[in-house]
């Protein structure tokens, strides 16, 4: 049996710990995902991000209400549009606009 406080322990707990969490928000994978593509269907989007498309919903209401994306119908879908001049909102960050995460995590857009 392996001692969890044995550094063989610890690597084998790795991977699962890894997962737990991320970089970057579920707001910021949201945005991302519209980013690259602004026809792009909230459930597909959700599955991307590995969330509910109620989350997804929750999370774009947010976005949309902050004005860091617009929406336009078109016929039966959506189409957005990242306000990419709005600084992001944390003040650590605050200082960096919505347009500079995305260039750099979307440099596919440019």
């Amino acid at each position: 049996m392996t001692d969890s406080s044995s550094p063989e322990g610890a690597a084998s707990r790795e991977p699962e710990r890894d997962r737990r969490w991320t970089f970057l928000t579920n707001h910021a994978h949201v945005l991302i995902c519209i980013a690259r593509d602004p026809e792009i269907r909230l459930k597909d989007a959700a599955d991307r991000v590995g969330i509910t498309e109620r989350a997804a919903q929750a999370i774009l209401a947010d976005l949309v209400q902050a004005n860091y994306v617009t929406r336009e119908r078109v016929g039966r879908r959506n189409r957005y549009r990242v306000n990419a001049s709005l600084p992001l909102r944390h003040e650590v960050e605050h200082s960096h606009l919505v347009g500079e995460l995305l260039e750099l995590l979307t440099p596919d857009l440019r």
